[in-house]
Formats: structure tokens, sequence, C-alpha cells
């Protein structure tokens, strides 16, 4: 799994986010960082979605929903490949 230009990305805890290829930086909230933080390790959407699920009375269909959006808007904005796939 190819995670490209999120790896380089320069993430604090707060949620800033600062992408030194391209210098833009943006924030994301907590669990914005902890899926970026997921893919990153490599996890799989189960993983990820086990991991926020923690804390969160939501359905996991639901969460799983959430994060891929996520991803697709990572994808849309350049910092994962156009095709990665979250498995």
């Amino acid at each position: 799994m190819t995670v490209s230009r999120l790896d380089a990305l320069e993430l604090r805890p707060s949620g800033f986010a600062f992408d030194p290829r391209t210098g833009a930086s943006f924030s994301v909230n907590a669990t914005g960082v902890q899926i970026i933080e997921g893919l990153r390790q490599g996890q799989t959407l189960d993983a990820i979605v086990a991991a926020l699920h923690t804390g969160w009375a939501v359905d996991d269909a639901d969460l799983a929903r959430d994060v891929l959006e996520f991803v697709a808007l990572l994808r849309e904005h350049g910092l994962l490949d156009a095709h990665f796939a979250l498995d």
C-alpha cells in the first residue's frame, strides 16, 4: 500500500497539518488526526473503525462510511494516490 504525500505531512496532535512539498497547511479534528495516523501505520479500514469506535456510540457501518469519505477527501487533495484503496 502506497500512502504517498501523507507520509511527508507534518501533523501535530492539535490537528495542524503542513505539507512541506507544497507549503499548504490545514487543520483536522482529533478524528482526522486518528485516521491519518492509522493510514500512515498501514491499518485496515476495520482497524481504524475499531480504534474510532472506542468513545463513540456510533454504528460501525456509519464510522466506516465516514472514514471512507475522509479518505476520498485526502485523495481529492492529492495527499493520497488517486488509486489508493483502504481495505
